[in-house]
């Protein structure tokens, strides 16, 4: 029988998510320290400080892409429904500010390295595709295209401009209000016919 766990994993992935939104590293000896736990926790509830760090990745990658879905279907308008997926890294750090600081400062593949188990691997993977995904429904809503072209501007309005304008501070009204502006700007001017299937 194996022995019970004596510490909280999700407390623990939340100590290493405040670390990487402060420093963007982490090391094992500092994590066990933050956290108050021994060396040993680590390895033996997650294998490899890479893994755990996919782990806190994968689990704030998906509360996000999970909101930002939400946003999406809850919007009034296709346009609009570019502007909530814009928005969401803003509403998302009022709900969870070391999340957000982690995704939006730190590469994912920088995190945890190439030595990631499969699993791991393969759910970082599906969240990429469901990410895709939801950009070409955008497109596909707004321009009745999910082409190259089309999503290539959602994207932009996704994820280009967000990142501009979030580096900063991210819940600042006036910043949302100019980064909607901006979405609704880009929608304005269609992609090009180029590729169009």
């Amino acid at each position: 029988m194996p022995r019970p766990r004596v510490h909280d994993l999700d407390a623990l992935l939340d100590v290493a998510e405040r670390l990487v939104a402060s420093s963007g590293e982490v090391t094992v000896r500092g994590l066990a320290t933050a956290a108050g736990v021994p060396n040993g926790t680590i390895y033996h509830a997650f294998g490899s400080l890479s893994a755990l760090l996919a782990q806190v990745w994968l689990r704030a990658a998906t509360a996000f892409l999970d909101l930002q879905t939400s946003r999406v279907d809850a919007a009034s308008s296709p346009v609009e429904a570019v502007v909530a997926a814009a928005d969401t890294p803003a509403e998302f750090a009022l709900l969870r500010p070391d999340g957000a600081r982690m995704l939006l400062r730190v590469r994912g593949d920088r995190l945890f390295g190439p030595e990631l188990p499969d699993e791991l691997a393969e759910a970082l993977h599906a969240l990429d595709k469901r990410l895709v995904a939801l950009l070409v429904r955008l497109a596909r809503r707004v321009w009745d295209r999910g082409d190259g072209l089309a999503v290539e501007v959602i994207t932009t309005c996704v994820v280009d401009l967000p990142t501009a304008f979030f580096r900063r501070d991210i819940t600042d009204p006036l910043v949302r209000e100019r980064l909607a502006a901006a979405v609704r700007a880009v929608l304005t001017v269609p992609p090009r016919e180029k590729d169009r299937p």
